[in-house]
């Protein structure tokens, strides 16, 4: 549901057709994550979040950089290959593109889960995915072994371009325990 919404609120941004193929749900060790994202020495851009209300966390929006350049170059109604640096307006596109994708997943979840969940306003770093990784989790006590990871592909119906981008979910220790008992698998 949640990549459903996400494909909606891209379409509407960037007034183009989006499509979305069936999303890709999986609990990867942080070790794993960074191969799904891009090789290890390619740079990624991920948008961070925490999670607030009740369930608490952090979430995270990474795409690969080439993904990335693209989606602010349809944010900002770009020509392809238009972007080529990262300034201060394509980070902004990206956070609130990050900001509002990121809305639409967490909403899915609150609703499902019947609970209230807020989001924090976003930052955005651009890095190697091992250190956006280390970055994102490292304020947390104790490591976490495994995170939920959702992996999307938005197709654009008109450039038959596809997007792909990752979607991380890590509530905090009690969060996810209440989020165990109300799937009812604790």
């Amino acid at each position: 549901m949640g990549a459903g919404h996400a494909a909606t609120a891209l379409s509407q941004m960037t007034g183009s057709t989006i499509m979305i193929k069936v999303p890709a749900i999986s609990v990867a060790s942080i070790e794993e994550l960074p191969a799904q994202f891009a090789p290890h020495e390619e740079p990624v851009a991920a948008v961070m979040m925490h999670m607030l209300g009740d369930l608490t966390g952090r979430t995270l929006l990474v795409f690969p950089k080439p993904t990335v350049m693209r989606l602010a170059e349809l944010m900002l109604r770009r020509p392809v290959g238009s972007s080529v640096a990262f300034s201060e307006l394509e980070s902004s596109a990206i956070k609130e593109t990050g900001n509002i994708l990121s809305g639409a997943y967490m909403n899915a979840l609150s609703d499902f889960l019947g609970m209230l969940l807020l989001p924090s306003p976003p930052t955005l770093v651009i890095d190697m995915s091992t250190a956006v990784l280390a970055s994102a989790f490292g304020e947390f006590a104790p490591d976490p072994d495994s995170v939920l990871c959702v992996e999307s592909e938005f197709l654009l119906r008109e450039t038959d371009l596809t997007l792909r981008g990752f979607f991380l979910l890590l509530p905090d220790p009690a969060s996810l325990q209440v989020m165990l008992r109300a799937l009812r698998l604790a």
